[in-house]
């Protein structure tokens, strides 16, 4: 069993064996859950230098809220609408394996440096993209990479859709 640093390196370097110990592993979901904080905190001091030190709450805030649509979303679209003939999973096996794919997002706590938050943040997000694409083929149990991406993308635009209309009708995140 891989110690929670080991776990959140690995996951960022993008080792699908983590994500199947992080999948069999029930106890890890407090560990997945601190991740996906951290890694929320991160994108709120990313946009600091945009918005101000209100934007390390509005950004956390938003990060967090954007990561469990995106979770559930996954979870409906990938169990309900795609899945193969050996996908079997509880919402606890994604919950934790996605969790731990929010690990490259640490990076942009370094957004806090003048100029660097959005490209930063732009790379965290590819990486994040890519590891959450491993974690849903892994939780899954998919044998197709090409349907964990379709999963994931559909999930990733259904999310922006729902934060575009909330933003519509709101006018601006928290």
């Amino acid at each position: 069993m891989s110690s929670f640093k080991d776990r959140v390196i690995q996951s960022a370097l993008l080792n699908v064996d983590i994500y199947e110990e992080i999948e069999a592993d029930s106890e890890a979901f407090f560990q997945s859950m601190t991740v996906i904080l951290l890694s929320s905190v991160a994108a709120g001091f990313a946009t600091i230098d945009r918005v101000g030190i209100g934007g390390l709450f509005s950004g956390t805030i938003t990060a967090l809220i954007a990561w469990f649509v995106w979770a559930y979303l996954v979870y409906f679209i990938g169990v309900k609408f795609l899945p193969e003939e050996k996908t079997q999973a509880d919402p606890g096996q994604l919950l934790r394996t996605i969790g731990f794919a929010s690990s490259p997002g640490l990076i942009r706590f370094v957004g806090i440096i003048p100029g660097l938050g959005g490209i930063i943040s732009f790379i965290a997000s590819i990486w994040m993209l890519i590891a959450m694409v491993i974690a849903v083929r892994q939780a899954l149990d998919y044998t197709s990479t090409v349907r964990a991406i379709a999963v994931c993308l559909i999930g990733w635009l259904a999310q922006w859709l729902i934060f575009i209309i909330f933003y519509g009708i709101f006018g601006k995140p928290f």
